[in-house]
């Protein structure tokens, strides 16, 4: 109960990442989800996007991602990604080729978009898979908000 509380208060209070230890788990209700997700909603509005990490564990970052825009192409030669929706639509494409890939650190590599991927609609509820080495870009109808709960899983 004392990290469950401890994290609602550093979600609400926008606290840096809850760092887990032990065996005892973790339980984020759904309430304090929608209200982070709402804090968030005008932060994501001037630059597109917003992504606080939640909690970490061993070789797992838990996130919120909120976005209003765009993302750029993506691939993520270490850690594999896995989106549960929790508002709103998008489109994730997967496969193909980066566009005007730049590499970065950890070995994240950014582009400007994905071509010659495979488009698929995802909306609240729905979970999507993205294994590390895979090109990916969500993009997100104008005027509407997108979130979901994103793990990052780093390969061993």
């Amino acid at each position: 109960m004392k990290v469950v509380l401890s994290l609602v208060v550093a979600l609400l209070a926008g606290a840096p990442t809850l760092t887990l230890t032990g065996d005892k788990g973790l339980v984020i209700p759904a309430a304090d989800i929608k209200a982070q997700t709402e804090q968030l909603i005008p932060l994501a509005k001037p630059t597109g996007s917003t992504g606080p990490i939640l909690a970490t564990y061993g070789n797992l970052s838990l996130m919120l991602s909120v976005r209003t825009a765009n993302g750029v192409g993506e691939l993520h030669q270490h850690f594999d990604d896995l989106m549960i929706v929790e508002q709103g639509s998008a489109t994730l494409i997967t496969g193909g080729s980066l566009i005007d890939p730049k590499p970065g650190a950890n070995g994240e590599i950014r582009g400007t978009g994905v071509q010659g991927g495979v488009s698929r609609t995802l909306a609240a509820g729905d979970v999507a898979i993205v294994p590390a080495g895979l090109p990916h870009q969500l993009l997100i109808p104008p005027g509407t908000v997108y979130s979901s709960l994103v793990g990052k899983i780093k390969e061993p």
